[in-house]
């Protein structure tokens, strides 16, 4: 059999990923010609750090996007005579090379890299998304009204924070739990948050407004119970919105876990911005609570936010591979960073490649989000 050399597989590799390239071209050609209009994001690009953060997360977003054009093989494609075999070993039928060699199920490691992006991609900023939306309704009226409404509420934010995480995740997502109808029931309930949330965003609004209330409240009604439907009852008529069972386990306990470190940060951001004369004005104007937490309040905390979901993705990201690792959630055949290490490791001693290049991915990840945070965190201070 023969085989490319490492100049080959590196060159060949940067030739594969050619429509990542080009996207991140044009991402930065553009980010500094509109710098000036983009606002937090275009300041991202005054200091190295953002920019290397800004170029990893981009390019993995890339990757995942063009997956079906980098990606030579499929991922659970199995040729035999590709069983263990190093990088840069070329298969006799196609004359396509495995770039980074093949499994012990004969797979090939680079697409399986590619394609293991898009569950990364998909189920993190998904999770962290609705963990958000979880942690900001609950922490919003706990820090506004204080009282029993904060005692109750920090009481079970508390509950969950005081079990072991990877315990928690482990009872959450075990086959005995993921037979019955808990995490459909968890998935009802967490997925209605967001509806909510935007009900009473433009509620609080404009109601005083009805022409204008009423036209957001149906789209906001209507693409909600579609999503919902689809999500939690697998009943999307259009058939465009679904989640695999494993994946939706996996979503609910990343959100139920999530959520109370949201919800206790929304809490003491809250606490905080009350006490300002904006807010004192708002309340002298006749404004309604949530008016002023939905409003007045919330775009005042974004900055720590948006920096905590940076890392909270990263966190996810790093929760999601443990969980692959351990053989929780996903299917065995699943092309997912967590997965593919776990089941390169079982040969480290023999071949290190099935499980060196899915962790480095994850590793990359997961650094680039680190500095993108760090850079926002320093832009948001100077606000």
């Amino acid at each position: 059999m023969e085989f490319l050399s490492t100049f080959d597989i590196i060159t060949t590799t940067l030739i594969q990923l050619w429509p990542t390239w080009l996207a991140l071209i044009i991402l930065v050609a553009a980010s500094f010609a509109f710098q000036n209009q983009l606002g937090l994001y275009g300041r991202l690009f005054d200091s190295g750090v953002g920019i290397v953060g800004v170029l990893i997360v981009a390019f993995w977003i890339f990757t995942a996007i063009f997956a079906d054009i980098i990606a030579p093989f499929d991922p659970l494609d199995q040729i035999v005579v590709m069983k263990n075999k190093l990088p840069g070993a070329i298969e006799p039928g196609s004359g396509e090379a495995f770039l980074f060699g093949g499994d012990k199920l004969a797979r090939d490691v680079f697409s399986r890299v590619v394609y293991g992006s898009q569950i990364v991609l998909i189920i993190a900023p998904a999770a962290t998304i609705f963990a958000l939306m979880v942690g900001i309704s609950l922490g919003l009226p706990a820090g506004y009204y204080g009282g029993k409404t904060d005692t109750v509420l920090s009481f079970l934010a508390n509950l969950v924070l005081a079990f072991p995480v990877i315990l928690l995740f482990y009872l959450l997502v075990t086959p005995g739990i993921t037979e019955t109808p808990i995490p459909y029931a968890m998935a009802g309930l967490f997925f209605l948050f967001p509806i909510v949330f935007f009900v009473a965003l433009f509620y609080s609004r404009y109601k005083k407004r009805t022409e204008v209330l009423w036209i957001q409240l149906a789209i906001t009604l209507i693409l909600g119970g579609w999503i919902y439907a689809g999500l939690v009852f697998d009943a999307d008529p259009l058939g465009i919105i679904s989640i695999d069972p494993n994946e939706l386990n996996i979503f609910v306990a990343v959100v139920f876990a999530t959520s109370p470190a949201v919800f206790r940060i929304v809490r003491g951001l809250v606490m905080d911005i009350k006490t300002r004369d904006y807010i004192a004005a708002a309340q002298t104007r006749g404004e309604t609570p949530w008016y002023i937490m939905l409003w007045e309040i919330l775009p005042n905390a974004r900055g720590p936010l948006i920096v905590d979901a940076c890392l909270r993705i990263g966190y996810t990201t790093i929760l999601l591979g443990t969980l692959g690792y351990f053989g929780l959630g996903m299917a065995p055949e699943s092309p997912d960073w967590g997965t593919a290490i776990k089941e390169g490791s079982r040969l480290l001693r023999l071949y290190v490649h099935p499980a060196l290049f899915p962790a480095a991915a994850l590793m990359s990840f997961v650094l680039g989000l680190n500095l993108l945070a760090d850079s926002l965190r320093e832009e948001s201070l100077k606000d």
